[in-house]
């Protein structure tokens, strides 16, 4: 009977080796090991999931770390716990409801007078596949939170982070852009019947037109941007799809989960990657999957769909416009 026991040594060999797999799949920890003392890092959404443990590991690289989240509570008791596990305390938690304009503006303004510099922004939060709700302005939630906001968030803090270059701006977008598609016409789906997943792709490939705009727009400037793909994560986002917790998911699919589905550590070593790599100082306009630079879907890399987005974004969060113009013939933030 006892010939079926695998001896204990061959056991850890078999557990090893498969933790070695997933990780391989994963696509592994950040190879930096670049610390950040001095440095003002803004993390969004960062009370949980990828944005909690990229403030965790920006936090033991010894930057100052901003947690903005919606939920002050939420944000105060993870801010505490990472100052506890890191024993940085520059760590401090900030308010920002990013389905409200109103919010984002008193927040932006706040970091732009308490804040002498900020050196890297991390947009990371989202929402994913919720019902069709509207946030504060009257935008679909998944366009406004994933987009919308962090577009306005963004261009309020460009001057702070000009101030600071060289700087980094990271903004988390999806492997599901490929699937997306901007309908000019109907950004919001007040026309058509609302899909979930239709306005969950649509926001993602916003972000990634958002970052190649924005990356042609600061030339010269010494702040960069890049988009990322982290990977599917075990985290609260997917708390409106099932995914991870019906039944078909855990017992059917269970291996190819485990192997795929990364744990928020894991989800965050590419934030952080680009966040720190002295190797991607001066990289910008770049999409990532995981810690390797991919190409985005084609719609990702349309110049005139880009800039037409960011008319319409500016109009639509009514960002304050200068009178200096772009290549198009734009008018650019200030």
């Amino acid at each position: 009977m006892n010939r079926y026991i695998l001896p204990l040594s061959a056991l850890g060999t078999a557990v090893g080796g498969a933790v070695l797999l997933k990780d391989f799949v994963a696509g592994g920890a950040c190879p930096s090991k670049t610390t950040i003392p001095g440095k003002t890092v803004i993390v969004t959404g960062a009370n949980t999931g990828i944005g909690k443990q990229t403030a965790l590991e920006l936090a033991r690289r010894g930057g100052t770390i901003i947690l903005a989240c919606r939920d002050l509570e939420k944000c105060e008791a993870a801010a505490k716990e990472i100052r506890g596990e890191t024993l940085n305390h520059r760590v401090n938690a900030r308010h920002l409801d990013l389905a409200s304009l109103k919010s984002i503006r008193e927040f932006a303004a706040k970091i732009s007078e308490e804040e002498e510099r900020v050196h890297i922004l991390i947009n990371n939060a989202a929402v994913m596949r919720c019902p069709h709700w509207t946030t504060e302005d009257g935008f679909e939630m998944q366009l406004g939170v994933n987009y919308l906001g962090h577009f306005l968030l963004t261009n309020l803090l460009l001057d702070k982070l000009k101030a600071s270059a060289p700087s980094r701006i990271i903004n988390l977008s999806s492997l599901a852009h490929v699937a997306g598609h901007i309908d000019f016409e109907d950004l919001n789906w007040e026309k058509r019947k609302y899909d979930t997943k239709a306005a969950y792709c649509q926001s993602k490939l916003a972000v990634v037109l958002f970052t190649k705009e924005l990356s042609r727009r600061l030339q010269g400037t010494g702040v960069t941007v890049n988009a990322l793909h982290p990977g599917v994560a075990r985290t609260e986002l997917g708390r409106h799809t099932g995914m991870h917790s019906s039944t078909f998911s855990s017992f059917t699919l269970g291996p190819i989960f485990w192997l795929l589905v990364k744990s928020p550590q894991l989800a965050a070593q590419p934030s952080t990657y680009l966040a720190v790599a002295e190797e991607l100082e001066g990289v910008s306009g770049k999409y990532f999957e995981g810690l390797k630079e991919k190409a985005p879907a084609p719609e990702a890399e349309d110049e005139e769909v880009a800039g037409r987005l960011w008319a319409e974004s500016a109009r639509l969060v009514g960002l304050e416009m200068s009178y200096g113009s772009s290549e198009r013939g734009q008018r650019l933030p200030k």
